[in-house]
């Protein structure tokens, strides 16, 4: 926030015990390193950015252990189950609050067709996930 410097991008969010730990940003032209900015460090989330209070806060990633969207340990895809056994469809996207990074909702598909005729559900939990090697376990806010 104090010079207005463009940093990196932010390329995926890392997941731990249900909730948000912080963003993942890529930083270089050719060759990119991956960044982690913890959730607590960020002063606001914009439509076009983040904003943070200084560069200190940016750690290098180094052997990443929490899950990340699309990247270390990889959640996006993976199908999504309710505690009772019932298949919901696979990961698309999380929605999380900014200030404290709980996760609140789960955008799922049930294929490209089925979301082209019926769009994308969300289903929303007040529990962290159960996130096993091949399925996430929910408990279904109904």
């Amino acid at each position: 926030m104090a010079n207005g410097a463009k940093i990196g991008e932010v390329c995926d969010v890392s997941i731990s015990d249900g909730a948000v730990k912080g963003l993942l940003l890529e930083k270089g032209a050719i060759f990119k390193k991956t960044f982690m900015i913890p959730i607590h460090s960020i002063s606001s989330f914009g439509r076009d950015g983040i904003m943070i209070d200084n560069k200190q806060s940016i750690k290098p990633l180094k052997k990443p252990s929490d899950f990340s969207f699309t990247h270390h340990h990889r959640l996006s895809g993976r199908m999504m189950m309710t505690n009772e056994g019932e298949r919901l469809g696979l990961l698309e996207d999380v929605y999380f609050l900014e200030e404290v990074g709980t996760i609140v909702g789960y955008e799922l598909s049930d294929g490209f067709f089925s979301d082209v005729l019926e769009g994308r559900r969300v289903i929303k939990t007040d529990e962290p996930p159960a996130i096993g090697k091949d399925a996430i376990i929910i408990n279904v806010k109904m």
